[in-house]
């Protein structure tokens, strides 16, 4: 029996009071790598952003990471938080502080006290996306694909049960997205699941993987050949 991570049923989602999609009904197991894609403006933000709880559920079903979408209150966002990896395009990275000090700061801000269990973590992580050698480094001083792969490490620091990554390559140019993308495929290959939305027509055929598709205010299953 597949474990599943996330769930929605009969979901319409909203940006305010706008319906972006409706009747979404997807499903997500342990394991996975599943690509979100669509035109910009076709809602694949707001599907990521109601998935952690940026903006609410407010109609249909939806399970994430043992949390229930609508009944999602404020206060329970940080932990829904801790037990998803959120990958974003623009890497959000404080640049006032080194790399191991943008890490040291999650890790704090999520409850961990103990200083050599921080350090092992943040060692472990930057090793998985080859970056062990950069974390005295500020992120000004690294180039995009890096800033990348630490914005990935940070992801992976309280063992998500999914990540997300919202246009993780789309401030990249090609040869570096596929760097990322070797660091996602191997990430998702030691039993990371991974939902990733984009627009990099050639990643997904490089790397073929299950395709949802948002389109005409519906998501759906797409079969690579038709692209």
């Amino acid at each position: 029996m597949s474990e599943t991570v996330l769930e929605l049923k009969d979901a319409s989602i909203f940006q305010k009071e706008n319906l972006v999609l409706s009747d979404v009904s997807v499903t997500v197991n342990k394991g996975d790598f599943i690509y979100l894609i669509g035109k910009t403006g076709t809602g694949k933000s707001s599907f990521m952003r109601t998935l952690y709880g940026d903006l609410p559920l407010k109609k249909g079903e939806g399970h994430i990471v043992d949390f229930d979408l609508p009944s999602l209150k404020e206060k329970d966002i940080p932990h829904l938080r801790r037990k998803l990896g959120v990958v974003f395009q623009d890497f959000k990275l404080l640049n006032d502080r080194t790399v191991n000090a943008n890490l040291e700061f999650v890790l704090k801000a999520t409850g961990w006290k103990d200083k050599e269990q921080m350090k092992a973590k943040i060692e472990e992580v930057l090793d998985k996306v080859g970056m062990k050698t950069k974390g005295f480094k500020f992120p000004y001083q690294l180039s995009g694909g890096e800033q990348q792969r630490v914005a990935i490490a940070r992801a992976l620091l309280n063992d998500p049960e999914l990540i997300l990554a919202d246009e993780p390559t789309g401030n990249l140019d090609p040869q570096t997205s596929v760097e990322v993308m070797e660091v996602l495929m191997e990430i998702n290959k030691n039993g990371n699941t991974i939902l990733m939305a984009t627009h990099d027509y050639a990643l997904i055929l490089k790397y073929p993987s299950k395709t949802l598709k948002c389109d005409g205010a519906k998501v759906f299953e797409v079969v690579q050949k038709s692209l």
